[in-house]
């Protein structure tokens, strides 16, 4: 998962988890899709960005222990 914040217009962030997918079998590059974005904007970056920490914490609880092994 990765995970990225942008201005779509001035003053409204938006925080967008993308989820890295193999461009194919013999490939080496990765392919990212969204996964997940914000439906409301925040006022800053580190507002769009902690929120987005959070969402991805979230996941990760939500899979267990058993995805980290």
């Amino acid at each position: 998962m990765a995970l990225a914040v942008e201005e779509r217009e001035p003053g409204q962030f938006f925080w967008t988890l993308l989820e890295a997918h193999h461009g194919g079998d013999s490939s080496e590059t990765l392919d990212y899709r969204v996964y997940r974005t914000a439906t409301k904007p925040q006022a800053s970056y580190s507002n769009a960005l902690a929120m987005g920490v959070s969402e991805l914490q979230k996941i990760s609880a939500a899979a267990g222990p058993a995805s980290h092994g």
